[in-house]
């Protein structure tokens, strides 16, 4: 369990494994008691050093985690938010944007925002029945969901889990509101429910392009 946790990351990451990926460094959240550092001791390279060509560092893999939220439909009261409630299918995101504003977030699963947010991944896997509960329960007032607003719902695990897909099927089963964002092309996976949902007046797709082309 420590290695699945992190304990075995040091704070910062040797350049070979960071291939692919966002953040420089792998911090201890700021909730954690404790704090790493790390230095090459001078025994087959470190973080500041040179690897050793005949064994280079493996890189960073990704590691999707089970989690087991009981509710999936996040409120808020916050008069600067268009919306009151939104569905993240996942925690953590392996786009990896150095800029995102989620990677706290990520510190209260004991976490850092650092590659941890991006190479440990939590999947509500069972996200599209919590949703079927909630939108069945007596008194539940109908509002759109915002989706994307914390981490993107079209990651590349999406394309495996499907999470996504599962929820969109119970929001077309229910006739529910909705909205995404998404910077994913696999949202292209879901235009049968999206396109569907979107005639009816039920469904916006919003899509991040991030780019210093200004051509593009």
């Amino acid at each position: 369990m420590d290695d699945l946790f992190g304990m075995d990351d040091s704070a910062r990451q040797a350049p070979g494994t960071r291939r692919g990926r966002g953040a420089l460094s792998n911090r201890v959240g700021r909730y954690e008691r404790e704090t790493r550092t790390g230095f090459d001791d001078g025994w087959g390279g470190g973080p500041d050093g040179e690897w050793e060509a005949e064994a280079p560092p493996p890189p960073l893999r990704t590691r999707l985690i089970p989690d087991a939220s009981r509710s999936v439909i996040a409120r808020n009261t916050s008069p600067d938010i268009p919306f009151d409630r939104s569905i993240n299918p996942y925690r953590g995101c392996e786009h990896g944007c150095t800029y995102c504003f989620a990677r706290p977030s990520h510190a209260h699963l004991g976490f850092s925002p650092g590659l941890d947010f991006e190479t440990k991944i939590m999947v509500k896997r069972d996200a599209p029945a919590l949703l079927a509960q909630a939108l069945r329960r007596r008194g539940y007032d109908v509002a759109p969901i915002a989706m994307g607003t914390n981490t993107d719902p079209y990651q590349p695990a999406e394309k495996e889990e499907r999470v996504m897909r599962g929820i969109l099927e119970v929001l077309r089963e229910h006739r529910h509101p909705f909205s995404i964002t998404t910077k994913g092309a696999l949202a292209m996976r879901d235009l049968d429910i999206l396109g569907e949902m979107g005639r009816a007046g039920l469904c916006s797709v919003g899509v991040s392009l991030t780019t210093l082309d200004n051509r593009l």
